[in-house]
């Protein structure tokens, strides 16, 4: 099978190279997947990079997010086990972990539909406790992980200002159902949410971003309200000043969706099932930009490593031989 391979850390498009390999075998409690649908996320990026938390051994096969296929022909969704991931013809899973896909979605869109959704639940549920009527704020709103939590907010029945860089990015965030959108390179991001607000501030904060998207939640959170800190996509990790979350009542939230796997999976069943509810009334749709073939794999992270996508861009292997996503 064919599969991209990293054998020496750097930027995605220089590390990952198009190999024929064999096929993975399954493990005790794994299962052997086709791939059909590998979603692209940032930590395949920082995988690439060698600044994941999570540090697979030389060689491995990036994507951690796929809609596979089972032997007997069932769509599913899954988190590989790497070092095996999901830019390839065939991966592997853990058994026990695997998620029916919903079937209002294509293979490109229930990929994507998994760990950026799930997150975006967590953090605005599980962590925010997101109330209809409050404000939202998202930073990075026509992002991967920015796009789900806007739909998410809005299922929820929230006030949703999306921050986003770029004219081509404000479109995308008002058509994702954007309440106000803000470009932060050319308008004054506290001020326009000061605002938008009525000088309130935003009741939930969103933000995979971290530098200076942090700075700035910090300084329109309202009373009583959560930042909820997703990831770094800047590359800068914030030092929170306590005594400001002390001064101004509000809390800062941690999210790291991935233990929730090993310390409270049922949950992440519930969410796929809230999840897939939204879907099947078409509250959610995850945003796929682009759908690419294996053989553009490499370009098509590197891309979303130089922070140039909007949505999701979906590698799909049969694409290769001209046939449908």
């Amino acid at each position: 099978m064919q599969a991209w391979q990293v054998h020496q850390l750097g930027e995605p498009s220089q590390a990952m190279q198009l190999q024929d390999v064999e096929r993975p075998v399954p493990g005790e409690g794994q299962v052997l997947l086709k791939v059909r649908a590998a979603n692209i996320n940032f930590p395949d990026v920082l995988m690439c990079r060698g600044h994941y938390q999570v540090r697979p051994p030389l060689p491995f096969t990036p994507g951690v997010e796929i809609c596979g296929e089972t032997k007997d022909g069932r769509r599913v969704l899954a988190n590989p086990a790497l070092p095996h991931g999901g830019f390839a013809e065939y991966a592997v899973a853990d058994a026990a972990a695997l998620l029916p896909a919903p079937d209002t979605l294509d293979d490109a869109e229930a990929a994507a539909l998994h760990i950026g959704y799930q997150t975006g639940w967590f953090g605005l549920h599980r962590r925010a406790r997101l109330e209809a009527g409050e404000t939202l704020l998202v930073h990075a709103a026509a992002g991967g992980v920015g796009s789900a939590a806007v739909q998410l907010g809005k299922a929820a029945g929230a006030t949703v200002i999306g921050v986003v860089g770029g004219a081509d990015k404000v479109a995308v965030a008002r058509e994702l159902g954007c309440d106000v959108v803000i470009d932060r390179r050319t308008q004054d991001v506290i001020a326009a949410v000061k605002e938008a607000t009525g000088g309130r501030g935003a009741d939930v904060i969103y933000d995979p971003v971290g530098g200076e998207a942090y700075t700035q939640s910090t300084k329109v959170v309202a009373f009583e309200g959560r930042i909820v800190v997703v990831g770094f996509a800047s590359g800068s990790i914030p030092s929170p000043a306590l005594n400001h979350a002390l001064v101004k009542n509000y809390a800062i939230l941690g999210l790291h969706w991935g233990l929730y796997g090993t310390k409270n999976p049922k949950l992440i069943q519930h969410c796929h099932e809230q999840l897939t509810e939204l879907a099947a009334r078409g509250a959610i749709k995850p945003l796929v930009s682009e759908r690419v073939p294996l053989s553009g794999g490499a370009a098509a992270v590197q891309r979303v490593g130089d922070g140039v996508t909007t949505g999701r861009v979906v590698v799909v292997p049969s694409l290769e031989n001209g046939a449908a996503a």
